[in-house]
């Protein structure tokens, strides 16, 4: 519990490995907000990024993957922040036209939200982003010239940025899950994403997070399966990540491990860090039945912690929270 007397816990969807719930286009935000409503909520940025949405509020924490695995380790604290200096890396790779939109994209974000962006970078070279699928149908990639994204973003952090939106050139994705715009399957480009925000993030200690950039900026006009939809209907991703890292936490603080009330993960992902840790911490962990992954890390073939409850819905998930 903080020292507010508010219920701090962490409502976590991992990114490309297909998560039924989460997996998508912020289609977890509803369930993140009404377990927000209850106590101050730690999110990954996967949960609540909806394209040109976000389901981001005021009582969550927007804490990227490499950064969260570090609070649960115990290595790092958070301080909330509000209204954060935010600076974008551009990847050298996105056509002037292309940039052109996310540019206007930035400003609306800043004209509307009043969300401070100081300044963006144009890296020096063309970052190199590839993507694929593994035959277990998780998302993965491999990044060709990374070193010029954490120049770019050093140049923005002198110039007092506090948090970084990083944009990378991406081929069209459609070909690597022709079914994803169905809601079936794992979003193509999430598992790069997160090599991506991992590393600068483990660079250079502060909140980052990844949009996309791709060549056909067009707008479908084709009916696509709602969990996907917020993803169709803008030529860029950017709002969503502005609008996380606007308050995100930054990092050492008076926010640490020890607060943590509960862990909300999908039932069959629970591999990860933040599950290990809580465990050994004696923190609850809460797996959700709805929410099924392609991984197949459960309690029984892995843990057997009587520290881990399997609960059928989010719905029953809130219920056993509201109680601790």
């Amino acid at each position: 519990m903080l020292k507010t007397g508010e219920k701090l816990g962490a409502f976590i969807v991992p990114t490309g490995i297909g998560a039924s719930i989460g997996g998508y286009a912020g289609d977890a935000s509803v369930w993140a907000r009404k377990f927000a409503q209850n106590s101050k909520l730690i999110v990954n940025p996967n949960v609540v990024n909806a394209g040109g949405f976000s389901g981001i509020t005021d009582n969550m924490f927007y804490v990227e993957g490499y950064s969260l695995d570090e609070f649960f380790k115990g290595k790092l604290t958070l301080n909330p922040s509000f209204n954060n200096r935010i600076g974008i890396v551009f990847d050298k790779a996105i056509p002037k036209d292309v940039l052109n939109i996310h540019i206007n994209t930035v400003n609306a974000v800043k004209t509307v939200y009043g969300v401070d962006i100081i300044d963006f970078e144009i890296t020096d070279e063309a970052v190199g982003v590839s993507f694929f699928m593994t035959d277990v149908g998780t998302s993965e990639g491999e990044i060709k010239n990374i070193e010029t994204l954490k120049k770019s973003a050093i140049n923005l952090i002198k110039k007092s940025a506090q948090a970084l939106a990083i944009v990378c050139m991406f081929d069209d994705p459609e070909f690597d899950n022709i079914d994803y715009a169905n809601g079936i399957g794992t979003d193509p480009v999430g598992g790069v994403e997160a090599i991506l925000s991992h590393y600068i993030s483990k660079e250079l200690k502060v909140p980052c997070a990844h949009s996309p950039a791709f060549l056909d900026c067009s707008i479908s006009s084709e009916i696509v399966n709602p969990k996907a939809a917020s993803e169709y209907i803008t030529p860029t991703f950017l709002p969503c990540i502005l609008l996380g890292l606007n308050n995100a936490p930054l990092f050492g603080g008076q926010i640490s491990i020890e607060e943590l009330d509960y862990l909300v993960m999908p039932y069959n992902c629970l591999g990860s860090t933040p599950v290990f840790e809580a465990i050994k911490r004696n923190i609850p962990v809460f797996a959700v039945k709805e929410n099924s992954t392609v991984l197949n890390v459960s309690n029984d073939n892995l843990h057997k912690s009587d520290k881990i409850t399997f609960v059928e819905t989010y719905q029953d998930c809130l219920n056993l929270v509201k109680l601790l």
